[in-house]
């Protein structure tokens, strides 16, 4: 079993630093006598676990745009963004790519710093994005005991989207101890908020204290608390390896290998040559290009089958 991937060891940095994203829905609105359909959209931290939810009103790229800024602005600009092949995805990046391109020299190297990388993951590989699949879930579970089969206006589902998005930050991250002395487990709230529930409230302090430099302590050790409970704790758990102790050898180029579809029954999958690899972090390969007659496919390598080398492809 491979190491954690860079992107869920950004320790020390903010919130969001590496995020992945996907859409989920679609959702029934009730707008004056008519019903519209919505969809969701979820930005999850690949370190911190945090959750950011949104609404939007079509699966298009502009409304993607939109809860792109609507998260930065809550947010902060997150480094890098993980997502699958969707077109509303696809066409943001491009977007943002033209924009960026189209800016003077001067302007470009001032906003060099807060660029976004886009990764996109293979195709038929939802594996590469499980952390935020499974809150996703966690999602439509909220979603399924609260509104059920109604149909609620969109003020209504939105309230609800971010009741549960504060519902998954007071998750806490790891097992909790049934020994009422330990401490308490830690939560993405408490690196976004300083507590661990939103309804829990701040320390009052009198205001002979001085509050400017106390309320700079406080998140800071709040932060460092955070952090430490972080490596500690939660950490750990999350390189165990039950399976896959020893490395096996990499698909090159040339190699011919079938690929498995979920779709067809075996007797119809398909036969290719690899023309390419797609090496992951840590240098194994995690995706391959493969060539079958005219055609070049994309998949990750748990959906292919190497197969003897044969002398002749097309026989």
């Amino acid at each position: 079993m491979a190491d954690l991937p860079p992107a869920r060891l950004r320790l020390l940095k903010p919130p969001f630093y590496s995020t992945g994203m996907d859409c989920f829905g679609p959702f029934q609105v009730k707008i004056g006598r008519r019903c519209e359909k919505r969809w969701g959209i979820i930005f999850k931290c690949l370190t911190t676990r945090s959750v950011h939810l949104d609404l939007l009103t079509s699966i298009d790229t502009d409304s993607f745009l939109m809860a792109l800024r609507r998260f930065v602005a809550r947010c902060g600009t997150p480094a890098e963004l993980y997502s699958d092949h969707g077109t509303n995805f696809y066409g943001g990046q491009r977007e943002l790519q033209e924009a960026f391109v189209s800016l003077t020299p001067q302007i470009q190297l001032h906003l060099a710093k807060q660029k976004i990388a886009f990764h996109f993951n293979p195709p038929g590989a939802p594996h590469f994005e499980g952390a935020w699949e499974r809150e996703i879930k966690s999602v439509k579970t909220a979603l399924r005991v609260t509104v059920s089969s109604q149909v609620v206006t969109e003020e209504v589902l939105q309230t609800v989207l971010i009741e549960v998005e504060g519902m998954l930050n007071s998750k806490p991250l790891g097992y909790i101890s049934s020994d009422v002395a330990d401490l308490d487990p830690v939560t993405p709230n408490y690196l976004l908020m300083g507590r661990p529930d939103s309804s829990i409230p701040f320390v009052v302090y009198p205001a002979t204290e001085l509050m400017g430099r106390r309320r700079w302590r406080q998140s800071q050790v709040l932060a460092d608390q955070f952090w430490l409970s972080f490596i500690c704790h939660y950490l750990p758990t999350l390189q165990t390896r039950n399976k896959w102790h020893t490395d096996t050898s990499d698909l090159s180029t040339g190699t011919i290998v079938m690929l498995i579809d979920p779709q067809l029954p075996r007797a119809l999958w398909l036969v290719g040559k690899v023309v390419k690899t797609f090496p992951g972090s840590d240098g194994h390969i995690r995706a391959a290009e493969i060539q079958v007659k005219d055609k070049t496919y994309i998949r990750p390598v748990t959906r292919l089958i190497r197969l003897p080398a044969f002398t002749d492809l097309e026989s």
